[in-house]
């Protein structure tokens, strides 16, 4: 499984050569900088009410036809980082994320976020999906509840799946995604 998983993440890279967000160019409050590829999620957070904390979206690439992503409705600076969220932002994503995740796979959801380096949009996001089987690996941390995952001040990449009454928080990786099934 683990050439697999190195196979999958080499042909990721491959396809988002070009996709680093660091130097994001999104603007909310000047639409036309929305127009660029890297800023479509920007682009659909702006389509959403205001009051509105979080939102989903059916991941569009037809590669991935399993996969959700969930944002949140508040715009960052730059590659628009989790780690800029409020707490309660973040709480708010998290178990949103989390209670979809559980819905559409039952106890075998898995959560991603790619690194910066090799992300492609610039709008924060999280991947819901089906947790590939054989992935586990020793470099996590278990904690007790969405309320208790770090704080991934790095830009670094991480995932997250259930394990009994806790979650395992794998970080230390920069693309996360090729855990989840495509």
């Amino acid at each position: 499984m683990g050439l697999v998983r190195t196979l999958a993440g080499l042909l990721f890279v491959a396809g988002s050569i070009g996709g680093h967000v660091h130097n994001c160019g999104c603007d909310s409050g000047r639409p036309e900088t929305l127009e660029a590829r890297e800023c479509s999620l920007c682009r659909e957070a702006e389509k959403q009410p205001s009051h509105v904390p979080v939102f989903f979206l059916k991941d569009n690439n037809p590669r991935k036809p399993n996969r959700w992503l969930i944002l949140p409705r508040l715009h960052g600076k730059g590659a628009h980082p989790l780690a800029d969220l409020s707490e309660k932002h973040r709480l708010e994503l998290w178990t949103a994320a989390i209670d979809k995740g559980k819905s559409l796979f039952g106890a075998q959801w898995g959560l991603a976020v790619n690194g910066n380096d090799s992300r492609t949009q610039c709008h924060a996001h999280i991947h819901i999906g089906k947790l590939l089987e054989g992935v586990e690996t020793a470099n996590f941390v278990l904690v007790k509840g969405p309320a208790d995952i770090p704080v991934i001040a790095d830009g670094g990449g991480f995932w997250i799946h259930p394990d009994g009454n806790g979650l395992h928080v794998h970080t230390g990786e920069e693309i996360t995604e090729t855990v989840l099934v495509r």
